[in-house]
């Protein structure tokens, strides 16, 4: 069974208070992006995961398929052991979400392959043990999320009227850093109510609170961000904790601008 996992952005990101569990609560719109890596499972005789493409770093062990798998495996012994081939085109700890979505399609492709019978809800349930922003890979389209990112509402959001510029520096941000320079607050306008503006309005108010903090560490981010609105971006924001920063750029509207070659840049239409 084979299938294609893709990455999203953060439109907007308040961290709004800490939790007594540890964890943050969080708003955000989530939005998928068609840049995907790709997924694929047999049956064997003992479990094995391959990885080709982007470098990852890690145990097996830690990869969120096996991580996936495992967690299933408890509930449903009947799984076999599988082969896993995944192969890597969404960048590592960029504030894309591959990871996050690589785990939330093996559970989705075990559901369906061995007939589990999950709910979607169910399903969220157990992406959630995974990660935060899994659960929205459940979904998979535009999405209001609030609570750890697993408390969703669909949005009727639409951006098919602009390029997307997608740049990542390939630069690692910690995110265990990227919150210790956070002060959560609750914002004084809702992202929910920010992105139902015309998104050349979005430049004012809808921000991503981990900018501040990671910019003053990484200038070179910060740098990418304000090439994108020299070169005419509607909008330009970091997704995430970053280092992927991205930019709407209106279609017809040529975009010039050049990064370093060691960046990756992608123009999706």
């Amino acid at each position: 069974m084979i299938q294609f996992p893709n990455c999203k952005i953060n439109l907007g990101l308040n961290v709004v208070a800490k939790r007594n569990d540890g964890f943050h609560n969080l708003e955000t719109v989530f939005y998928p992006l068609e840049i995907k890596d790709a997924l694929e499972f047999v049956a064997a005789k003992e479990m094995g995961l391959e990885v080709t493409g982007l470098s990852v770093a890690g145990n097996a062990t830690d990869n969120l398929c096996m991580k996936a798998y495992e967690l299933l495996k408890k509930d449903f012994p009947q799984i076999p052991a599988l082969q896993i081939h995944l192969h890597k085109a969404i960048p590592m700890g960029a504030g894309l979400g591959g990871g996050s979505s690589n785990g939330a399609f093996m559970l989705m492709m075990l559901n369906e392959k061995f007939k589990l019978d999950l709910s979607q809800q169910q399903l969220v349930d157990y992406a959630l043990q995974l990660g935060s922003d899994c659960p929205f890979f459940i979904y998979n389209s535009p999405c209001f999320a609030t609570g750890r990112g697993e408390i969703m509402e669909p949005l009727n959001l639409d951006l098919s009227g602009y390029n997307i510029l997608i740049v990542n520096p390939g630069i690692h941000v910690s995110t265990g850093l990227a919150f210790s320079g956070i002060t959560p607050s609750a914002p004084k306008k809702s992202i929910k109510t920010i992105i139902k503006q015309p998104v050349e309005m979005w430049k004012s108010e809808l921000v991503n609170d981990f900018e501040e903090g990671v910019f003053k560490t990484h200038p070179a981010i910060k740098e990418v961000k304000e090439k994108l609105y020299l070169s005419g971006a509607s909008y330009a924001s970091m997704t995430g904790t970053g280092s992927t920063v991205y930019g709407l750029f209106q279609r017809g509207l040529k975009i010039n601008v050049s990064f370093p070659a060691k960046y990756l840049v992608i123009q999706l239409p």
